[in-house]
């Protein structure tokens, strides 16, 4: 009998293994891929950090927290993850995106400094603020390595005892309270568990799909440019993280040279219309991907404007409120779900690991999680199993 079973093992899933391996518990991953694949919404070399949450100061705590984790396992496996390099929100000062920053920042304290669009020139000459706008700077903010914190994330959990099985899909599961045993069936063979964790990325719709949840999955291109005039300017020491206010839709995003001088900057746009699905998404790059970004990017980091160096889709599963999905199934106590992190979620992977131990074996968290409850949605919550499904 095996404690918890874990369907998906990226970000989340790699995350939860560990937390709950070292806790001594019996511990199957499944995953349908190989380790730390780019199939899903995990890779691409790099994922913002911050503290200074515009979309809700309710996620700070979480973030301190999610920080010391990530300290922690790059302590345990003598591995850097977790790149500080400050990180700049430019936009007017009445804006969501900069006041918000600032409320978080005022509120847990944090160390951050208001500067105006000269200041910004002056101190970053690639971005471009315009007249009338400012900048929160966050000297904690910075970037993760995606790839290597899953890939340590895996190592982990195996050094502390946990099983982990890719290439293996997951075709069927059921819930028996009556027994409180799982069952779940892979081409493979069957298993049996006491817990079951969900953290199925862009596969969680249809892993979901008897409980009808508002998960929409949709396609985001990352981009790296060889900048004009060469990366000196973008260089980590000099350059911080940093997002632009929705211009006009959506917020535009980017990070310092982390790969050396062939390497290109990435740059993106956070957010799309384009829906998809994780079976259907176009993974080619097409034109007016490239048109898109290069609007943006001509007008508020023109020197990035160069030769495109590679470009890369990944797929956000979004909520309507672009809050997560981070709790107990709300008709199995012993299923635990995390889905729908909509694109700002990774920089949280090793506290919502952390969490989902907890959930496993208090039913409860020390953390508040409130914010992530799936009884926001409970009107669309309309059948109660966990539905048999091929992901």
């Amino acid at each position: 009998m095996i404690d918890t079973i874990i369907v998906g093992l990226g970000a989340m899933g790699s995350a939860a293994a560990y937390q709950l391996a070292r806790r001594g518990k019996k511990v199957l991953g499944l995953e349908q891929f190989n380790p730390v694949h780019d199939m899903g919404s995990s890779y691409g070399r790099s994922r913002m950090i911050r503290q200074a949450y515009w979309e809700s100061p309710a996620y700070v705590p979480i973030l301190l927290r999610a920080y010391e984790l990530w300290q922690e396992l790059e302590r345990s496996t003598q591995t850097k993850l977790l790149h500080i390099t400050g990180g700049l929100a430019i936009g007017p000062e009445s804006s969501e995106l900069v006041s918000g920053c600032v409320h978080s920042a005022r509120k847990y304290n944090l160390r951050h400094e208001i500067l105006d669009h000269t200041q910004i020139r002056r101190r970053f000459p690639p971005l471009i603020a315009k007249s009338g706008e400012i900048g929160l700077y966050e000297f904690m903010a910075g970037y993760l390595i995606p790839e290597e914190c899953i890939r340590q994330q895996l190592n982990q959990a195996v050094r502390y005892g946990a099983e982990l099985h890719f290439k293996e899909t997951v075709q069927s599961m059921e819930v028996d309270d009556s027994k409180q045993e799982i069952t779940i069936r892979t081409a493979k063979r069957t298993y049996h568990a006491e817990h079951l964790i969900i953290s199925g990325g862009a596969w969680a719709p249809n892993i979901l799909a008897n409980l009808a949840l508002p998960l929409t999955v949709t396609r985001q291109v990352m981009f790296w440019f060889d900048p004009i005039g060469g990366v000196a300017p973008f260089l980590p020491d000099r350059f911080p993280v940093y997002m632009f206010v929705p211009e006009p839709d959506y917020i535009l995003y980017g990070f310092p040279s982390i790969d050396g001088r062939n390497g290109g900057v990435k740059i993106a746009i956070h957010g799309s219309d384009e829906i998809c699905s994780a079976s259907s998404i176009d993974r080619k790059i097409r034109q007016e991907d490239l048109d898109r970004i290069r609007s943006r990017v001509a007008i508020r980091v023109p020197s990035l404007n160069g030769p495109l160096v590679k470009a890369h889709p990944c797929m956000y599963t979004m909520t309507p409120d672009e809050n997560p999905i981070i709790c107990q199934h709300p008709h199995f106590p012993s299923v635990s779900i995390a889905a729908g992190f909509s694109g700002h979620g990774f920089k949280m992977a090793s506290v919502i690991g952390e969490i989902l131990a907890d959930l496993v074996l208090d039913g409860t968290t020390r953390h508040d999680i409130s914010l992530f409850s799936i009884r926001r949605f409970a009107g669309q919550c309309v059948q109660n199993n966990v539905q048999s499904h091929e992901s």
